[in-house]
Order: structure tokens, then sequence, then C-alpha cells
């Protein structure tokens, strides 16, 4: 029961990232049916794409200094509060004298302020989960796992789910009333918010934080930098290569438009969308299993390169393949779960667990940003690579992106390889330790590091503050 308790607070801190992948797909197409003219006109469906990328980034950059220096359950109590209240607004967003244009401009605001309660559970939800995966009475022999599957796993569930629910709304209201599918398609968004934040009302910060932190102390930058910053630099660089190449989706409208036969049903779209984005689930679900024995590093490794061969093959082979979509499905659902295998889930697992709690949250929050950033490169640069190999309308146009997307694998499994340090279960104890011992060689005094934290508990006289010795 004890083990089992732990694995659940380890749920209760990544578990939010469910809202990241619901957030990010349940935008979808019904906004292009409803208002067709509007979205052409004003290019919304790349400009919600990209404010809420912008409101992700700035959510990771200023939550994982908050993560730092006033606490992991505070950031993520911010970041819960944050999503259910703009998911709600953003259902109920409505413009001047109900001008589809207004709406979507009020649409957009809301997204990018959703984005930073979302940017908010990487450096926050995401770090107290590392820190739990290794609090007492977690099997060494599935630290990694715990995590993963708390993570990355709760992001792809959101994405199956982001489709899945219109489709469900679809099915109930029709397509006469698209306006409630996809308002109440958004506004659901705020009950799994409300749940997890109800679930860390109990939650303290983890002890690796209250015991290693430097939350009344000041950081010296300079010395974090020299001793992490190959580190650093080769996962966030690995992070956006992985983003830039995953987000666009680059086969997904083919298998979709060539399944269907180009049908524009609402019903047959979000259908096809859940059944690709369930390909995702095999691979993060797996991959969990294989990375407490490879380790981070080679189980990302692996997963490169296999994503790589798969996106080879794809694209040399792509004029056979389309004329058997069903094998052209299948093939693309493996690349698909390769890439959760490898990078989707052991991105996370590196930046959390390569840098020491004092540092964790602005670690992972500036690694986790740059691949946002990539996946913004990637789809604004996607169509306009399309276009220069000949529009999507052409074998050519269709396979040219992928063979830059299959190198570029390569080459982040090449950076992974070189530069990426191995990680080891109980790793954040001993990283902790390193890293006093580095500060004390430096100079610097270790004696401010970690706190004493306030404890409020009930006495039948009322609430009574105690203090709680670490």
């Amino acid at each position: 029961m004890v083990g089992l308790s732990k694995v659940s607070m380890i749920f209760a801190a990544g578990t939010a990232l469910f809202s990241d992948g619901y957030a990010n797909g349940v935008i979808g197409s019904v906004l292009k049916i409803l208002y067709p003219e509007a979205v052409k006109h004003n290019n919304y469906s790349k400009t919600l794409t990209s404010v809420a990328f912008a409101g992700t980034v700035v959510g990771m950059l200023v939550f994982g200094y908050v993560s730092d220096k006033i606490g992991r359950k505070f950031g993520m109590m911010a970041a819960t509060g944050i999503v259910a209240l703009f998911s709600g607004l953003s259902a109920a967003s409505s413009g001047a004298h109900h001008s589809p244009s207004g709406l979507l401009a009020m649409l957009c605001a809301c997204r990018f302020l959703l984005g930073i309660g979302v940017g908010a559970e990487y450096p926050c939800g995401s770090v107290a989960a590392s820190e739990q995966s290794e609090e007492e009475g977690i099997a060494k022999n599935a630290q990694h796992r715990w995590f993963a599957l708390a993570t990355n796993t709760m992001i792809d569930l959101g994405f199956v789910i982001s489709s899945f629910v219109p489709l469900v709304l679809l099915w109930i209201f029709g397509h006469h009333h698209l306006r409630a599918v996809w308002r109440l398609s958004l506004g659901l968004g705020v009950f799994p918010a409300l749940a997890v934040l109800l679930w860390r009302l109990n939650m303290q910060n983890p002890s690796h934080y209250k015991k290693n932190s430097m939350r009344d102390a000041r950081i010296p930058y300079w010395l974090v930098i020299k001793r992490y910053w190959v580190n650093l630099a080769a996962i966030s660089l690995t992070w956006f290569i992985y983003d830039f190449i995953t987000w666009f989706g680059i086969y997904s409208s083919t298998v979709v438009d060539t399944i269907t036969g180009g049908n524009t049903s609402l019903t047959v779209v979000f259908g096809w969308a859940t059944v690709i984005n369930l390909f995702y689930m095999p691979g993060t679900i797996g991959g969990a299993f294989v990375v407490d024995y490879l380790g981070p590093k080679y189980t990302m490794i692996l997963g490169l390169v296999l994503q790589a061969i798969i996106g080879f093959i794809m694209s040399g082979l792509y004029d056979h393949l389309k004329r058997h979509i069903a094998a052209f499905a299948v093939i693309y659902g493996i690349f698909l779960s390769f890439g959760e295998l490898g990078p989707g889930n052991c991105l996370g697992l590196l930046a959390a667990k390569s840098a020491p709690t004092a540092v964790r949250g602005q670690f992972y929050g500036l690694a986790a940003a740059i691949g946002k950033i990539g996946a913004f490169a990637g789809t604004w640069s996607f169509p306009v690579i399309i276009n220069d190999f000949g529009g999507a309308s052409s074998d050519r146009g269709n396979t040219g992106p992928f063979w830059i997307g299959s190198g570029l694998a390569v080459l982040s499994a090449l950076i992974t390889l070189f530069f990426v340090r191995p990680l080891t279960h109980d790793g954040l104890l001993e990283e902790d330790k390193a890293f006093r011992e580095y500060l004390e060689s430096h100079g610097y005094d270790t004696s401010k590091m970690g706190f004493v934290e306030e404890d409020v508990f009930w006495e039948p006289s009322g609430f009574i503050v105690g203090t709680l010795e670490l």
C-alpha cells in the first residue's frame, strides 16, 4: 500500500499534462467548418496554434523559476487553476455583436493564457513527478517507468481524447449544432484540470526539493552553467528537433484523405483522427517498460534510429505504399509509436533528472521551451517545404519533408549518443550530492540549501501551524 500511495503521488504531479495533449488537439477543424471565411481570411488555424505555443513557452520559462524559488506545489496548483479557468473562458468566447472575427480573436487570447498554464505544468508537475519517482517506497527498477506513464503517456492520451470527445459530441448533437460541439469540446477541458487540482490539495513538496532546493539561497548561475551547459544544450537541441518533425504531422492528413476519399464529414475526420492518435499509445506504454532496462539515453537513441528507418522506408516506397493505404497506415502508426518509445518518453526524463534539485525547474523549463519553439517552427516551415518540393499533390512534395525529418532523427540520435549523459536509478540523490561537493569546492556556502517547511494540521481547537523538521 505504501508503494501504491507513492505511485499515486507521481501521477498526481504528472497527470495534468493530459491538458497539454487535449488543449492542443481539441481546437481542431470544427472552427474551420463553423466560420470558414473568417478562419481562412485571418489564418486563424495557424494563429491559434502559434499563440498557444507562445503561451506555453512563457509558462515554461516563468514557472521554471517559480518551481525552484517558490515551490513545486505552489506552481502545480497555480498551473491547474490557470488551465481550468481559461478552458472555461475559451468555451465561452464571444466577439462584439457576435462577429466571427471577434470571437476568434477572443479565443486566441484565451488560448495564449491557457498555454501559460499548460506550460507551467512542465517545470512544476513533471519535475515534481521526477522527484516523487525516487521517493522511498518506489522500486528502483520502476522509477523511470512511472514517470513516463504519468507524463508523456498522459499527453498522448490527451491527444486521443481530444479527437474522440468531439466525435461523441457530434453523435449527440449532429452537424446542425456545431456551436454546441466546439464549445463543449473546449469546456470539458475544465473537468480534468479541476480533478487534478483536488488530487493535489494534500500533496507536499517532494523531499528532494525540501532538502536540496535554493529557495532561500542565492543560485550561483555561473557555476551551474559551467557544470551543466553541455547536457542542457544537447537535450534542448534534441527536443527542438523532435517537436519540429513531430508536431506538423506530416502524413496524418495523407492517411485520412486517402482512406476517406477526401470526405470532409467531421464524423469521419474525427473518427480517423482518433485512430491515428491511438498509434501513440503502444509506443509510450511499451517504451515505459523498456526505459528502466536500457536507460533513458539508449532508449531514446533506439527510438530515434528505428523511427528514422521507418521514415526512410515510407519515403522511399511512397509510390507503392500510397496504393495500399492499409499498409501505409500501419507503417505510419509504427513510425509514430517509435517516436513515443524514444524521444517522447525520454526527453522529459533526461531533462528532469539531469540537473540538481536546486535548478531542476529552470533546467527543465528552458529545455522544454526550446522544444516548443521547434514545434512552432515546424508548423510554419513544413508547408513552405512541401510547396518548394512540388506541393502536396505531388509525390516529391509529400516525401521531401519526410526525408528531412528522418535525417533530423538520425542527427538527434547522434547528439544524444555523444553529448547526453546517461542516467541511473536513484540518480537524483547522487546528482544532488555531487552538486553540493562541486559548489563547496568553488567556495559556495551550501548550509542555506534546503528549508524547514511549515505544515498545517488540525486540532480540536482549530488550525495549528507546526514545523516539519527534515
